[in-house]
């Protein structure tokens, strides 16, 4: 697929940005990180990754899955956040949305979750 100027440049803002959350992440996202990091999950994960006009947390792009971890700011994006999973899911992505909270106080049924995702 060929970009135009101005989807080149709307690329590489988002390649910047995406560079720029990977060294500043929220605390659940780093709670989820070194869980994905450690646990053999058969899949190879990836943070803050450029897909379309977003970012998404974590991608497993073997599995076509997208892990979004969303703070307290999501809940009252609900619209924005169900665009954005069926843009995702437009490109070949399936999207779980775990809560930050329960990344935080139970990240063995935040993987729990994760796994049977990948097994989906």
């Amino acid at each position: 697929m060929r970009r135009n100027s101005a989807q080149c440049q709307q690329h590489q803002l988002l390649t910047a940005r995406a560079r720029a959350m990977r060294g500043a992440p929220t605390s659940s996202e780093e709670a989820l990180w070194r869980a994905l990091r450690a646990q053999q999950l058969g899949v190879r994960f990836r943070r803050q990754v450029p897909l379309g006009r977003y970012i998404a947390d974590f991608v497993a792009p073997s599995a076509r899955l997208v892990v979004e971890v969303d703070g307290g700011c999501h809940s009252d994006r609900a619209q924005l956040d169900a665009r954005r999973d069926r843009a995702l899911a437009r490109l070949g992505y399936r999207v779980l949305r775990l809560p930050a909270e329960l990344v935080l106080r139970s990240p063995a049924v935040a993987l729990s979750l994760v796994r049977e995702a990948l097994g989906a």
